[in-house]
């Protein structure tokens, strides 16, 4: 049985880790020490999309990593390189094909990384596998036994911590749990009924739409939430609903200590993770998957390209 992952020590050192995120619209990468901060001047982005190819991923992949690198200051030593990647990956090949970007389908982000940046080893995991990392030792989920983190943003991901160690599956897919079906499929559309469907940001307010509300945005949406629109009420517990049951299915299965909830759309209104909460609670059979927490995020967004950091930084605890 593998050991443990240590606890969290907050200390500062030399080693630093370059860290890359590939997301659905940007790819960032940076310089992070082993306390989970980035070196001032470090942060670097290049933009992504949907109508990206795979060649112009690489290129991106290439350029913000590169400037990144170069940003390295005078007493810090980079031991290693940490890519987080929206999925599904392939730690096998080292390829990635984001549902979110099917243009770039076959990236083959390891090895271009590797061939520029030899020889320090290249690590690769899911961008949820990497929020978990980061929440568990630096985050939200620190002290916890098992914990799942879930994004709700553009789509809805996540990773898992059990019995202390990441949970990543052969292919480095462990935590998909945006496509987990939560209603009947009742057309033609594969991720009919899913998680993802029901509850991330462009999905809610899709439905809000087609109930009559007239704004375009998550960001309308909260102004229409804050200020008692009904609509925007029931878009937001829909979502809220979705996420809640995904958590209590999650920890129904993995006897979860806590749940972390993150993500831009999860800001959409401030009792978001509440409701989220309450209808964990109140999809819950079984008396021990009720005793999960659900709660915020503790790294501001930064859950990502910390989280690959620690692929390199703690690669052999």
């Amino acid at each position: 049985m593998k050991a443990r992952l240590p606890e969290p020590s907050g200390s500062s050192g030399r080693d630093l880790a370059l860290a890359i995120d590939i997301g659905g619209t940007k790819v960032e990468a940076a310089l992070i020490d082993r306390g989970g901060r980035r070196v001032p001047g470090s942060s670097f982005r290049e933009p992504t999309g949907t109508t990206i190819t795979r060649s112009g991923l690489e290129k991106a992949v290439l350029s913000a990593a590169t400037r990144a690198f170069e940003a390295r200051p005078a007493d810090g030593d980079v031991i290693g390189i940490g890519v987080g990647s929206a999925g599904p990956i392939d730690l096998v090949t080292g390829t990635i094909a984001p549902l979110n970007m099917p243009g770039a389908d076959g990236a083959e982000v390891r090895s271009v990384i590797g061939a520029r940046f030899a020889p320090l080893p290249v690590r690769m995991a899911l961008d949820g596998s990497c929020i978990a990392l980061a929440e568990y030792r630096f985050g939200a989920a620190r002290g916890a036994l098992s914990a799942l983190a879930l994004i709700v943003s553009t789509g809805v991901g996540g990773g898992f911590i059990v019995n202390g160690q990441p949970t990543l599956g052969r292919s480095g897919n462990a935590g998909h749990i945006g496509q987990l079906r939560l209603r009947e499929r009742l057309d033609a559309d594969p991720f009919a009924g899913t998680v993802e469907s029901l509850g991330s940001g462009p999905r809610t307010v899709a439905w809000a739409r087609e109930q009559g509300w007239d704004g375009a945005t998550g960001e309308e949406l909260a102004v229409s939430y804050a200020s008692g629109d009904p609509i925007a009420h029931a878009a937001v517990q829909r979502s809220a609903r979705a996420v809640g049951e995904a958590i209590s299915g999650a920890s129904t299965l993995l006897d979860l200590d806590i749940a972390v909830v993150a993500g831009g759309f999860s800001n959409v209104a401030r009792d978001y993770v509440d409701l989220v909460q309450r209808f964990a609670d109140e999809s819950s059979v079984l008396p021990y998957a009720r005793r999960v927490r659900v709660v915020p995020s503790g790294l501001s967004g930064d859950g990502p390209i910390v989280g690959a950091a620690t692929l390199a930084l703690f690669a052999d605890d």
